[in-house]
């Protein structure tokens, strides 16, 4: 049993090359015993954007707070707090904030 508790693991700031206004938490991972799957908290400012990426893994996703897009190839869907999404693997995509406000929500991955 791992126990992480909510101010342990503040999000930061992420550094990739075409991320703006993003931070992210790693709540629970591989290095907590996790032998299957990665938790994240991610915060993306008003204005800002996670970059333009793929992968061979598919990201399942709750909304927390704000409102915001997730882009993929073609087509642009739009989201709020309390939806959930699911990015298949390799598809190509990225999270918009489209709100007035932060944009926030939980990720996890394989």
């Amino acid at each position: 049993m791992k126990h992480v508790p909510k101010d342990e693991r503040a999000p930061r700031p992420v550094g990739v090359e075409g991320a703006k206004g993003v931070s992210v938490a790693k709540l629970v991972a591989k290095d907590d015993g996790a032998p299957t799957a990665a938790m994240r908290h991610f915060v993306i400012e008003a204005g800002g954007n996670t970059p333009w990426h793929a992968h061979d893994w598919e990201h399942v996703v709750y909304v927390l707070e704000g409102e915001g897009a997730l882009v993929t190839e073609g087509k642009e869907t739009p989201f709020s707090a309390g939806d959930a999404l699911l990015v298949e693997p390799d598809e190509q995509h990225n999270f918009l904030n489209t709100g007035d406000g932060r944009l926030r929500f939980l990720c996890v991955v394989p």
